[in-house]
């Protein structure tokens, strides 16, 4: 009967240290590198100064190579805990840019919403962070 405590105090412990880890989930950052929605591409999302910016690392089609190294988010300022806004985000099909609010999700995916003054008229998408093994391009 004794032997059963102590695995029963390791699931417990376990347990909490599992609860204890999901609200950390919930803070993180989303810097780093993402596969953009698209799948056609990886953003390496940084700090700059105070804010948070971003630029093309990752292209599917060589033939892009010139997007190499293009800035796509831009001046992203943190409003709460898991989320950023009050920045831009480039759109290279459309040229053209939008206000950017980014949440990092639960499932450890970012939720990019990009709009145009309004969130009425937003276009949601979700990006999902880059496999370790990524060979990067060459700006």
């Amino acid at each position: 009967m004794i032997r059963f405590v102590p695995r029963f105090l390791q699931a417990a412990i376990l347990a909490g240290v599992t609860v204890a880890a999901a609200p950390a989930l919930a803070g993180t950052r989303p810097t780093g590198i993402w596969i953009d929605h698209t799948g056609r591409g990886a953003v390496e999302i940084k700090q700059c100064g105070k804010n948070l910016c971003g630029n093309v690392v990752w292209l599917e089609d060589g033939a892009n190579a010139e997007a190499c190294g293009l800035q796509i988010l831009g001046n992203v300022k943190t409003v709460a805990r898991n989320r950023w806004d009050r920045g831009w985000i480039y759109d290279p099909d459309k040229d053209a840019k939008y206000d950017v609010e980014i949440t990092v999700l639960r499932s450890g995916k970012l939720k990019i919403l990009g709009y145009a003054g309004t969130k009425w008229f937003s276009e949601t998408m979700f990006w999902t962070r880059a496999p370790a093994n990524l060979q990067l391009c060459k700006a």
